[in-house]
């Protein structure tokens, strides 16, 4: 455990000290696009946050190599190599996309190609457990179209959510450390060596996010952009192919028959239903999108403000409230499907799941309630949670139409000047 902590402590280290430089080379080399008409940020801010993130997922990788209990990841399996390559990959497309607007087709045929070379050096699904069925060998071309499909979904899942200032980075972080503590579990607790791997990926993944996440939190001083959101995607979608279809079934005999096996032992079981959970809210607004636009007579791949954190805001909900609102259902679903695979039997976990689904669906039917602390507890919240900071904002002179001030590299705002009354843009955007 110490040194996977040390991998991701490593990994956020480097994505946070490197994101402040990356910032002002995106400034300098005008990633910076006009605001359009869906997006959510009032002034433009710079992306191509993902070349920080993807040297951090390089140093977290580089600094495992060196551990002592680590390194034997890179010696008995592939994967590790696997994974570098497919993100250096999708990183590339990502830059190009940032800077040049490539077509969407062109990053398709990416995600697909960034896959296949992961598919290539061995990462890729060998087996499936099936209900009522047991282990189901797969042959080298169904693993190859299924690997390359959960690949694709992902990176698109995680792409479209990235719509709110830290929304993408703070979801896959919290996904990813569900995630993690399900892979070590079946590594340490019950001695299954391939899930090694996705336990690192998980690892890494979580310093990647942890380390943008101060950058990238409302107000956002830069984006990830594609660079970043695909990246995140492939990490996550590699880790899950992992432990899905790379644990040997001879592990499970421990437990009894195939059959058997599927339905009793749930930590294995659980790998066909896990990735799924840690990516039910993106994939569920990709799919929404795809309904919807092509239901307009769109292209799937036309950009819109229909996506849940739109929705969000229309009905009323502020930026920071409806970024928390979709951390929250992502925590829900996430952590309660690895209590699940704790204990399956327990009717604790369901009812604990459905009371937090219910505390989930007050706070989304409430979204002009502004909390505020009590009066002996001011001076530790922010002001905005402050009774007599309300108080003095009803009563208050209007302020001056215009301020002066001058553009500044290290603000939020990269470049003009707008006056106080100026109306932001309407909602919807995409890193």
């Amino acid at each position: 455990m110490r040194e996977y902590l040390l991998t991701l402590c490593i990994t956020a280290a480097v994505t946070y000290l490197l994101t402040g430089p990356v910032r002002k080379f995106a400034i300098v080399a005008g990633a910076m696009p006009e605001i359009r008409a869906r997006d959510v940020h009032r002034e433009p801010t710079p992306r191509l946050g993902g070349i920080a993130m993807f040297f951090g997922l390089c140093a977290g990788l580089l600094v495992a190599d060196h551990l002592t209990n680590l390194s034997e990841v890179f010696a008995d399996s592939n994967e590790p190599r696997a994974l570098l390559s497919g993100a250096a990959l999708i990183w590339l497309i990502g830059v190009l996309d940032d800077k040049f607007e490539i077509d969407a087709l062109i990053k398709l045929g990416g995600q697909m190609i960034a896959a296949g070379v992961m598919v290539m050096q061995g990462l890729t699904i060998l087996w499936l457990p099936v209900p009522g069925v047991g282990i189901v060998a797969l042959t080298q071309w169904q693993g190859t179209l299924l690997t390359v499909a959960l690949v694709v979904i992902t990176i698109n899942a995680v792409n479209f959510v990235d719509g709110l200032d830290g929304l993408a980075a703070g979801m896959v972080c919290i996904a990813s450390a569900a995630f993690f503590m399900y892979a070590y579990r079946l590594w340490y607790s019950y001695g299954i060596e391939a899930a090694a791997p996705a336990t690192l990926f998980a690892a890494v993944l979580m310093g990647m996010c942890l380390g943008f996440l101060p950058h990238n939190m409302h107000p956002a001083r830069i984006f990830m952009g594609d660079s970043g959101s695909m990246l995140i995607g492939l990490v996550l979608a590699a880790g899950a192919i992992s432990v899905t279809g790379q644990v040997d079934p001879d592990a499970m005999q421990l437990f009894g028959s195939e059959r058997d096996t599927v339905f009793q032992m749930v930590p294995v079981y659980i790998p066909l239903l896990m990735p799924l959970t840690i990516i039910a809210i993106p994939a569920a607004d990709l799919i929404l999108a795809i309904v919807r636009r092509t239901w307009r007579g769109q292209s799937p791949f036309a950009a819109d403000r229909g996506h849940l954190h739109h929705r969000l805001l229309e009905i009323g909900h502020s930026h920071s409230r409806a970024v928390l609102i979709m951390y929250f259902w992502s925590a829900v679903i996430a952590f309660g499907a690895l209590a699940y695979t704790v204990n399956a039997a327990s009717m604790w976990i369901v009812l604990g799941i459905a009371a937090l689904s219910g505390v989930g669906l007050f706070l989304l039917l409430l979204p002009r309630f502004t909390p505020r602390a009590p009066r002996w507890a001011e001076s530790f919240v922010p002001p905005r949670y402050r009774r007599r900071r309300a108080v003095a904002q009803t009563t208050a002179e209007p302020a001056a139409t215009v301020t002066d001030w001058t553009p500044s590299l290290n603000g939020a705002t990269a470049i003009g000047g707008r006056t106080k009354d100026e109306e932001p843009s309407p909602a919807g955007a995409r890193r």
